[in-house]
């Protein structure tokens, strides 16, 4: 018995420290006091007690730092160097982009709260929220989209004209230089109204202010290129586009196979040091409109004109549109999404080296500099379309639910349609909370590489589970296109934001945990820093401390899954209280298990880890989900706890928690080392899989929240263009529901008297009638309900067309070349005019 209790003191003293992360000298003094007290009352073999003061004897050597060093690191440092894969030069400018932020709490398996909870709320400036209630709401006004995706395969002139005048192409430039100055959540508020109201002007808006030209002159651009571009960027006289991507590199970026060489030429009449250019390039955005073209590709310098080496690099310049040898002026035609999308090429176009991006200096620079401000664009410009486009299904599908009936119900009161709805409000919160907490994080200085990965990612494929579900809920509403429709084009965009700024499929599985891992992890970029350092000494030292901190932080997180597994976390100390706090400790938890499982993952499979795609995925995932978890949270505090929201944040949160649980066991069951992933398991899961997706109960509160006119709609849906007027569907959807919401006792009484037989089931006229005959409805009343009625049809109303409506379309607006139309003969002219006059009076006698 006494042996139980020591085995038990010893056991759980151990987890005990490593569960508060004691460090080696802490552990070791407290073992040899339990030793001390246990040799001479202990019930144990003289030889398991030789046993025990072996094994101080070894962690008491660990605490000398030369007799570590000699005989436990530079072994495993030797070792490391071999395990460490080999590096490009662009996947170490990648990894290293921007800066670490909440994703690197995660990371420890003890996330700081304090960190997220005291970062300041976004805000918008009373000239940022006076544009976004004016000049924003003024265009929103001015779109009709069926016009511009079917009618002109383009926006209209007084579109275009009113975003150059007002300068939404400006939003980043500095007020020095004619721009806006804008927040980055301003920014994100701007792109996310447009997008509630059409696909096409907000993605026309979103490339001028994300990876572009003027975002690169703002960071990188030489004083003479920001004065000679960036007040035209700013009025709207230049119209910038960026082009990466072609047809033989698209993914792989780093691959691109367009030139520049460094050699003598003429420009301008002068012979000159410059480039000559030679491009293909596709899926540029904005190129057909272009004056401006940022151009990504590999400098070289065969005759040493510029420095010693041949291979410059990946390099970045502006081109004007205008100079010889461009090819400008084709599109693409993406999805009858017409916004301004085509290819681009440049046959030996030669300019000054000044047409380099930051000056001849910057030669080879490119790939850097397009990672650094990817990494901040990203996180705002997809996402806050994508997100505004969400906001407004959301408020769309929740009246359409309430006005819509099938067998005498709103069809939101079928749980097979409010489990959809369910998906759509509560991705839609989770997209939002994403958009303004992360873009708060970018307004206080961060760059956040890998969030805006995940961001690009988790955000677009709810988008598109949120497009599909509203698309259900519509049925045959959603599907007939026309000027009713407004969920068509959305649903039609959706691959879009899937397929550009990097695919989803290779960021989910290359990108978030390939980034994330080494960025974020508090000890793996050290270690690799310390490992290629070349004084060996020096690195011996630096690595030395940076690996018993790695295997004691790795200790501690295996102590804290198992611990917090096992009490499903309610003892973890987090600096919350009421209905959230439980959600901040399953974070705790599961950013424990995260921190055991990467390091399992690192440690076994090595560089390998990076070809495991699906494993590198499922890591990915979890880490993204409990990412999004915590700016649930932060979003909901943000917004001042407005209980009515807790339904949204409780099934938001245990779907994401659900996910990551889900995906922890997915990498076990398919991890290859089946050893390591049994005894990872039993530190994560000691109990099985207890974490339950959200009930039904729940997602039918989520339900009521959106289907009825309450403060959680308008806060769900805040930003987006919802004016009340005639050409606006989402204004007169609300108009509907709240008018169905007060009339709902008068429907109730009209239904009980058709049930009861008091006034006859047939048409809803005669049903009012009758009602009106028999006074079951007073006149006014009736009057009401078919005022009602008139509206709901209205807006369930589809188009129809004239099939020569149809062939007319969109389907010569994007012709590759512009129609060239030639002046008709003159006697062919008068020949058919003398036709039609003999057919008009043959018919004329026929008639008489």
């Amino acid at each position: 018995m006494a042996s139980l209790f020591w085995f038990l003191l010893f056991t759980v003293g151990s987890v005990w420290l490593a569960y508060r992360r004691s460090d080696l000298k802490t552990f070791t003094i407290a073992f040899a006091i339990a030793l001390f007290m246990y040799t001479p009352f202990g019930e144990g073999h003289w030889l398991w007690l030789l046993f025990l003061w072996l094994i101080l004897g070894s962690i008491a050597a660990l605490n000398i730092e030369d007799v570590r060093r000699e005989r436990v690191t530079r072994p495993l440092l030797d070792f490391y160097r071999q395990l460490v894969p080999s590096m490009s030069d662009t996947e170490r400018e990648a990894l290293e982009a921007g800066t670490v932020w909440w994703e690197g709490e995660l990371f420890t398996g003890r996330p700081d709260w304090e960190k997220l909870q005291s970062a300041a709320p976004p805000r918008l400036s009373e000239e940022e929220q006076a544009f976004l209630d004016g000049p924003t709401e003024e265009l929103c006004r001015m779109i009709d989209d069926w016009e511009i995706s079917h009618e002109l395969a383009d926006m209209p002139p007084r579109v275009w004209d009113f975003i150059k005048k007002k300068g939404f192409f400006a939003m980043i430039i500095p007020k020095k230089y004619g721009g806006l100055e804008f927040s980055a959540y301003a920014h994100s508020c701007v792109l996310a109204k447009l997008s509630s109201r059409s696909s096409t002007v907000a993605s026309t808006v979103g490339v001028p202010n994300s990876l572009g030209p003027a975002e690169l002159l703002l960071y990188y651009g030489t004083e003479v290129q920001r004065q000679r571009y960036l007040p035209g960027l700013a009025s709207g006289e230049e119209v910038p586009c960026f082009a990466l991507t072609g047809p033989r590199a698209g993914s792989d970026a780093a691959s691109i196979p367009d030139t520049g060489v460094v050699c003598k030429g003429i420009f301008s009449g002068k012979e000159i040091t410059g480039m000559r250019l030679n491009w293909q390039k596709r899926y540029i955005t904005l190129a057909p409109v272009a004056t401006v073209l940022g151009l990504a590709f590999k400098l070289y310098d065969p005759d040493r004109l510029i420095g010693d080496k041949e291979d410059c690099g990946i390099t970045a310049a502006l081109v004007p549109t205008k100079l010889p040898g461009v090819t400008i002026g084709r599109r693409h035609f993406p999805l009858n999404v017409p916004f301004q999308n085509g290819p681009t090429e440049g046959r030996d176009v030669f300019v000054p080296l000044d047409y380099i991006i930051g000056g001849p200096d910057m030669a080879g620079q490119g790939w850097r500099m397009l990672v650094e401000v990817l990494s901040v664009g990203r996180s705002i410009s997809l996402p806050s379309n994508t997100t505004g486009a969400a906001k407004a299904a959301t408020y769309a599908s929740g009246a359409y639910c309430r006005i819509r009936k099938q067998f005498n119900l709103p069809i939101g009161r079928f749980e097979g349609v409010q489990e959809a709805l369910a998906r759509i409000a509560g991705y839609t919160y989770i997209m939002d909370a994403a958009r303004s907490v992360t873009t708060a994080a970018i307004d206080a200085g961060e760059k956040p590489a890998v969030p805006s990965a995940i961001l690009k990612y988790h955000v677009t494929e709810m988008g598109r589970q949120v497009a599909n579900d509203a698309m259900d809920v519509h049925g045959g509403k959603g599907i007939c296109l026309g000027p009713r429709n407004y969920l068509g084009r959305g649903y039609q965009s959706v691959p879009i934001a899937i397929t550009v700024e990097g695919a989803n499929i290779l960021t989910r599985s290359l990108i978030i945990y390939g980034q994330g891992a080494v960025r974020g992890h508090p000890y793996v970029l050290r270690e690799m820093h310390a490992a290629q350092n070349e004084d060996k000494e020096e690195a011996l030292v630096e690595f030395d401390e940076l690996l018993f901190g790695h295997i004691g932080y790795a200790i501690s997180n295996a102590a804290r899954s198992f611990v917090m597994a096992l009490t499903f976390a309610r003892y973890a100390s987090v600096p919350a209280s009421g209905a959230t706090r439980r959600y901040y400790q399953h974070i705790n938890r599961f950013s424990a298990a995260f921190a055991l499982a990467s390091d399992g993952a690192m440690l076994t499979l090595g560089g390998t880890l990076k070809q495991r795609e699906l494993l590198s995925a499922r890591l990915g995932d979890v880490l993204s989900y409990i990412y999004l978890a915590s700016m649930v949270l932060k979003h909901y505090e943000n917004q001042g706890r407005n209980e009515d929201d807790l339904p949204l944040v409780e099934w938001t949160c245990r779907s994401l928690m659900y996910r990551a649980q889900e995906q922890l066991h997915g990498l076990l069951r398919n991890f290859p080392h089946r050893l390591i992933a049994t005894l990872i398991r039993f530190f994560i899961f000691p109990r099985g899989r207890t974490y339950y997706a959200p009930a039904d109960r729940l997602g039918a509160k989520v339900v009521d929240l959106i289907m009825n006119p309450t403060a959680t709609r308008e806060r769900l849906c805040d930003g987006i263009y919802k004016t009340p007027d005639p050409e606006n569907p989402l204004g007169l959807l609300q108009e509907a529901l709240v008018l169905a919401t007060e009339l709902e006792p008068l429907e109730r009484r009209l239904r009980d008297a058709v049930k009861t037989g008091e006034i006859p089931d047939r048409s809803f006229e005669e049903q009012i009638r009758a009602a009106v005959d028999v006074r079951v409805l007073k006149k006014s009343e009736a009057e009401q309900l078919t005022d009602l009625d008139r509206k709901v049809m209205a807006l369930i109303a589809v188009d129809d067309f004239d099939p020569a409506e149809l062939r007319a379309g969109t389907r010569s607006a994007p012709a590759a070349r512009p129609v060239v139309v030639r002046p008709a003969n003159k006697k062919k002219k008068k020949k058919k005019k003398k036709a039609a006059a003999r057919r008009k009076k043959a018919a004329r006698k026929k008639t008489s």
